[in-house]
């Protein structure tokens, strides 16, 4: 179980580095298409504040998909090694995928959109956008993505017992 939080807690660093990298760094639109949509109007494509900002942020989110694959690998690793059963492979997934939804949800939905100024911050053009005061704007996306996990975990234990001898 230990392993298993550990490994969240990673993937949910990499969802942040994720994020960061994009929006504060690599500042394209194309990064806001799932924000609320007076939000996605409002922004701006902005230039770079410093040289080499955009590289930085793209190596960022490189660095964060390195994070999820390798957690991920290292969950079916561990769990190979550890002569994990099916379901023990499936709840160690399901549990890191929900407690990354948890943390998208608390963290990036509610924290970051709607109380803290993240993303006026690197978008001051968006300041003042009622999207900041949607918490749940999502909901329907988000319900969807909860409901698909146990079969993303199903696919994943699939995938480990390829490799179990």
């Amino acid at each position: 179980m230990l392993v298993t939080l550990i490994l969240s807690i990673i993937i949910m660093a990499a969802l942040f580095l994720l994020l960061w990298g994009a929006v504060g760094f690599v500042q394209e639109k194309k990064f806001f298409t799932s924000a609320p949509k007076d939000i996605q109007a409002a922004v701006k494509e902005h230039s770079e504040r410093f040289p080499g900002q955009k590289v930085l942020g793209w190596r960022m989110i490189a660095v964060s998909m390195i994070m999820f694959v390798v957690s991920f690998v290292y969950a079916g690793y561990d769990g190979l090694k550890n002569n994990f059963t099916f379901w023990q492979f499936f709840f160690r997934y399901l549990i890191m995928l929900y407690l990354l939804k948890a943390f998208d949800i608390i963290v990036f939905d509610w924290y970051l959109l709607t109380k803290s100024h993240f993303f006026q911050h690197y978008y001051p053009e968006t300041e003042g956008c009622e999207g900041y005061h949607s918490f749940g704007f999502n909901r329907k996306e988000q319900l969807l993505r909860i409901a698909v996990y146990p079969f993303v975990s199903l696919l994943l234990v699939f995938i480990c017992t390829l490799f179990k001898h």
